[in-house]
Parts: structure tokens; sequence; C-alpha cells
């Protein structure tokens, strides 16, 4: 007697069956069997697929015009990502040190900037997309405000934008720093400078983000750990907490 090899459907339907695919495909997934198109099993499918998840069920028809939004947080949150990914590159070359006889930091942009293969290039995007995303998240603020989408029940997210306007202006100005050279210094020694007509805590506030007296390597590595390491972090978590209540709230906000 002859066994006849399983029908490529029936072999489908014993894989669907095995503890291990309904490990990895939850309950109202489209790839689990018994899958119906009903409002429970979509509502299912949503909630337990990550990106299904991010976007709402239903988007609001105005919030599908490119004039209301110009996607600017959009275009903001891509130029985060690419600054990341481009600063990552920048790392493996940049070594925040400068000592009195030697700047290793301006030697290392130089190196950058001569040697190393499409640094030159990464080093522009990185700059010029910081200044975009300066730019693009001011814009996005602008619109927020000019369609009174700060109003209920969005004022928390209003403040949290706020919050993420100052971060991107501090991860903006701690980068300024790290080029080492005399624009950079001088830039911000003035800057900092401001610091020192801080109401009662004028020196403290200078010294906080001097790391001495006046601009000198513990400033470079001060303002390169906030710039790679600590300002990143908040903003991602800033971030993520902006993302989520824009889902919780509904989406984008009708026009006035």
């Amino acid at each position: 007697m002859k066994l006849k090899p399983p029908k490529p459907g029936a072999m489908f339907d014993r894989v669907r069956e095995s503890e291990f695919w309904k490990s990895v495909f939850r309950p109202g997934s489209v790839f689990r069997k018994g899958y119906k198109d009903t409002s429970r099993d979509r509502s299912l499918a949503a909630m337990n697929n990550l990106m299904y998840h991010l976007h709402p069920v239903k988007v609001k028809r105005h919030g599908l015009k490119l004039t209301y939004t110009f996607c600017l947080g959009g275009l903001s949150f891509f130029l985060f990502i690419l600054l990341t990914l481009t600063g990552i590159f920048l790392m493996f070359f940049y070594r925040p040190t400068a000592e009195v006889a030697s700047a290793q930091a301006y030697s290392d942009m130089q190196l950058i900037l001569t040697s190393v293969f499409f640094g030159d290039l990464v080093r522009n995007i990185h700059r010029w997309g910081a200044h975009l995303m300066v730019f693009t998240v001011t814009l996005h603020m602008a619109r927020v405000f000019y369609t009174g989408a700060y109003k209920p029940p969005r004022e928390f997210n209003w403040i949290v934008g706020v919050v993420l306007l100052f971060l991107t202006l501090g991860l903006s100005f701690t980068g300024y720093l790290l080029p080492w050279d005399q624009l950079s210094i001088w830039a911000v020694t003035v800057g900092t400078s401001l610091g020192g007509y801080s109401p009662q805590i004028a020196k403290e506030a200078n010294f906080l983000l001097l790391g001495g007296v006046v601009v000198g390597p513990g400033t470079l590595l001060r303002w390169y750990v906030l710039h790679v390491i600590a300002l990143p972090f908040v903003t991602v978590i800033f971030l993520a907490v902006h993302f989520w209540r824009i889902r919780k709230d509904g989406g984008i906000s009708g026009p006035l």
C-alpha cells in the first residue's frame, strides 16, 4: 500500500496547529486557524500585533491630509533616527579628549573629513540633519499651536512636546562643541556664560555646564556624555510617551 504525500494545504494546517506556531501568533492573528473577519478578531489582530498596535484601528479623514500636518512630526522622528545612525558611525572614529599639548578631538574630526571612507559625507549628513531637526520640531510645535491641538484632552502631550523641543535644542547645543575648533569653543563659551547670570546659583550653574572655570577638556568630555548617552536616552523615553499619548488621545486632533 502506497502512502500518499500530504497535500500542501494539509501540511500547512498541521503547522498552524503546532505549539510553536501558536506561541508565535497570538489569538486573533490572521495566521491562526479559525480567524474570522469579525469585529472581535479584527480587534485581537490589532492588539496582539506590534505593527498594527502602533496605528489606530480607525483613522480620521482630516489626518490623511498632508496639508494639515505636513508630516512634521514624522519628519522630526525620521531625522532623529538618521542622526542616531550617523552619530554611531562617527563615534567609531572620534575620541573626546583635548589635553593641553594636543587636541585629539580636533585631529579626529580632521581624520573623519579627510581619511575615513564616506566620513565627510556622513559628518555633513549629521550636521545638516541636526539643523533640519531643530527646524522641523519648531515648525511642528507651531503647527500644533496654530491648529489648537494642545487643547484637552491633549494638554499633557503638549507638555511632553515642549520637553522634546528643549531636548532637541540641548542635543544640538551639546554637539556644537564636539569638533573642538575655534568656532565651537568660543560659541560655547558665550552660550554657557549665560549660566553665570542665574539667580542664587550662578557659580554652581557655570561649573555644572563647564566642569571647571573655563571651557576645557572637562567640558568636552561632559558634553560628549550628554550628547551621546544622557540626552538621547531621555529623548527616547519622552518620544515613547509622546507616541503613546497620541494613540490614546484618539490620533491626530481635528481642525478648529
